[in-house]
């Protein structure tokens, strides 16, 4: 009786390790993304999943990254579109078991203003500056701009707002108002407020500037044994992905108007002049890791605790194939 309850026990405890990975099989393939450029190169993707009589993937739209890592961790959402500072944090917290799948988004970090002063980022000097995301990559990237362009953060006040939203709001009560804004939220403080536009370049190119390689925003991260123990649904993930980033570049036009079915913008005109400008992307293998870890030795360099007080070693990169 006792060693037929241990293999009952044991059987138990398999069977929980499985559901814990996920995707038993027939099972759909959770995805978590944030709203915005991330899930904008989703949106073929979910159409077609949407579609089709027996979905391998279910899809669900959250407005805050902590609320999406928390899914993720607790086994609720199998692949998450997070920020890329954020998923080396994860790394870290599980003792190595997340990796990243795919890069599926670079710079999109703009800045918007009605002042034909600002011509530069040593022109912020004195002002402030209204943005979301502290703590995050939004905040890294401008404070290391301003690093680079001799100021010091006492020379250039940064004030945080909880949503894109509110930002845009300020933008367009304050004539002279100054943000930083991701996509499509520039594309729309701009559309709202008649003497608003995106000044200097976008931030992508000044990141570039300054000699420090890739900006990347957004990243797709699965668990390594999840990973392991579907290899096939991962593929199938990725694939589909890629598919679907190409789909929102190459279409603009029907990818706005998803963006509208989706919730994700109010009106398909701003949606469509804003897709371009988002940086969508796919890249996977060596190019994806070659891109990540430069822009996590920047920030180790910057703050070691916005990506969780190290830059991750090989195992942080989930490869397909020997590139």
């Amino acid at each position: 009786m006792k060693k037929r309850m241990i293999s009952v026990w044991q059987a138990a405890f398999c069977m929980a390790l499985l559901l814990g990975n996920a995707a038993v099989a027939g099972e759909a393939g959770r995805v978590g993304a944030l709203k915005g450029p991330t899930s904008m190169g989703l949106l073929s993707f979910m159409e077609k999943e949407k579609e089709a009589e027996a979905p391998n993937f279910t899809f669900e739209m959250m407005t805050a990254a902590d609320e999406l890592s928390a899914k993720f961790i607790k086994g609720e959402i199998d692949f998450a579109l997070i920020p890329a500072n954020m998923a080396s944090i994860l790394y870290h917290k599980t003792d190595g078991n997340v990796q990243v799948a795919d890069i599926n988004t670079l710079g999109v970090l703009y800045l918007v203003t009605g002042r034909e002063d600002i011509r530069s980022v040593a022109d912020l000097q004195g002002n402030t500056v209204y943005m979301t995301g502290k703590g995050q990559t939004p905040e890294y990237v401008l404070r290391y701009l301003l690093e680079a362009n001799g100021l010091t953060e006492e020379e250039v006040t940064v004030e945080f707002k909880s949503e894109a939203t509110e930002v845009v709001s300020v933008l367009a009560q304050e004539p002279s108002a100054i943000a930083v804004l991701p996509q499509p939220f520039a594309t729309v403080a701009c559309a709202k407020s008649g003497n608003k536009k995106m000044v200097l370049r976008d931030l992508t190119e000044e990141w570039d500037a300054v000699g420090t390689g890739t900006l990347v925003t957004g990243v797709t991260v699965v668990k390594k044994d999840f990973a392991q123990a579907n290899p096939e649904l991962v593929e199938e993930f990725l694939e589909a992905h890629k598919a679907s980033a190409e789909f929102a570049n190459g279409n603009p036009a029907e990818t706005a108007q998803l963006t509208v079915s989706y919730g994700i913008m109010e009106q398909a005109g701003a949606a469509e002049m804003a897709i371009p400008k988002c940086n969508i992307t796919y890249l996977d293998g060596k190019d994806m890791q070659e891109a990540l870890t430069g822009y996590l030795q920047v920030l180790m360099e910057q703050n070691p605790d916005s990506i969780g007080g190290a830059v991750p070693g090989e195992d942080f990169y989930h490869m397909e194939t020997d590139d």
